[in-house]
């Protein structure tokens, strides 16, 4: 049987998808650019919480509320690879990202949530 601690070590040696992705809105191409070491959980805990109207982005909430889940999509703008050889500041590495990402598509503050 697995101890606390074995499981701990399993969970710190798993690999989880990381990356900058985005939540568009198909009517009026607005979207939310964020950033995440595991994408699957952070965009559960998005829609999660635009489900049940507690999204801390006040405008996304309520054009989903207005227009309904199937209006949105979810889609992953860039990944980042895990680098086992060096210490890395994942978190730090994917904020300069998700900025060099916004500028690159060149979304104006109009078209953000």
């Amino acid at each position: 049987m697995k101890t606390r601690k074995d499981i701990k070590e399993e969970y710190k040696q798993m690999k989880f998808q990381m990356g900058v992705f985005q939540i568009k809105n198909k009517s009026n191409n607005k979207v939310f650019v964020d950033h995440s070491v595991d994408m699957a959980s952070t965009w559960n805990r998005h829609k999660f919480e635009l489900k049940f109207g507690t999204h801390v982005n006040r405008e996304l909430q309520k054009d989903w509320n207005e227009k309904g889940e199937d209006n949105f999509d979810f889609g992953i703008l860039s990944e980042l690879k895990q680098d086992d050889d060096r210490k890395v500041d994942y978190a730090k590495e994917l904020r300069l990202l998700q900025q060099m990402i916004i500028e690159e598509m060149n979304i104006s503050k109009e078209l953000r949530y």
